[in-house]
């Protein structure tokens, strides 16, 4: 299967780096945190990906034109490529999507850029997780479903109040896992899903996710190992001390 990875976002709570590059370019350790993306799918047995870029998408082809790549196709807005990560052969098609397209849009327009006719998988651009993309897609085709995402628990960010009458009954500033589950990324979707799209504006987590949740063909994973999102400075920064203190790093899947 291909996967899609989501690579238009603007990165505009990261500083002057979201100015400069694509929000997938910008490094956790030593390498971008798309290459990390990249070997994990890799790593699995995902060697096939589509980058749906849009913000700075020319910073991720000069990346990869760096790389020594070979250059299967170069048209404006389509940049296809044999590479070498991590001792694994990838392919690589990067699809300038356009600045402010949608999620949804970004992936129906590389879809069709493709003229494929197949179910993919795919994630947001910004996002480490160690999930077994083998499992994922097995829950998937067990459930018959249209789509289904991975839910994750995030940390609380903030320090919790319980507040009665102005009073502060608890406070723990622990920062633990929340209670809720949010979305992860680390999507299976269905090529039935690619007509729900209408629009080039459309995000993929509204329209398309209200008609298949409506159809109940809507999934969630559960996902209770590592998870993190690239959204601040701050993340970053917190990204980076994993990256420099860890031989193993914790979103690895080996």
């Amino acid at each position: 299967m291909k996967i899609f990875i989501l690579c238009g976002g603007f990165g505009t709570r990261l500083d002057h780096q979201g100015k400069l590059m694509a929000k997938t370019m910008i490094k956790i350790g030593n390498e971008p945190i798309l290459i990390h993306i990249i070997k994990n799918f890799s790593n699995q047995g995902f060697n096939e990906f589509v980058l749906c870029a849009g913000h700075k998408s020319e910073t991720i082809k000069k990346f990869f034109n760096k790389k020594n790549s070979d250059v299967i196709k170069n048209e404006k807005k389509h940049l296809s490529i044999n590479t070498v990560i991590n001792k694994k052969k990838i392919l690589i098609d990067i699809i300038d999507t356009g600045r402010n397209t949608g999620t949804g849009g970004r992936i129906k327009k590389a879809f069709n850029k493709l003229s494929l006719d197949e179910d993919f998988l795919a994630t947001y651009g910004d996002g480490l997780g160690n999930v077994s993309i083998k499992k994922l897609i097995k829950y998937h085709y067990d459930n018959k479903a249209t789509l289904t995402l991975t839910a994750v628990r995030p940390k609380q960010r903030y320090g919790i109040l319980k507040i009665s009458r102005g009073k502060v009954n608890y406070f723990d500033n622990s920062k633990k896992k929340s209670d809720v589950y949010i979305n992860g990324g680390f999507f299976v979707i269905s090529k039935t899903l690619i007509n729900l799209i209408k629009k080039p504006d459309t995000y993929i987590e509204n329209e398309p996710f209200k008609k298949i949740l409506k159809n109940r063909k809507l999934y969630s994973y559960k996902h209770h190992g590592f998870w993190a999102s690239l959204d601040t400075l701050k993340d970053k920064n917190d990204l980076d001390k994993i990256a420099k203190e860890n031989k193993r790093l914790p979103w690895r899947v080996n």
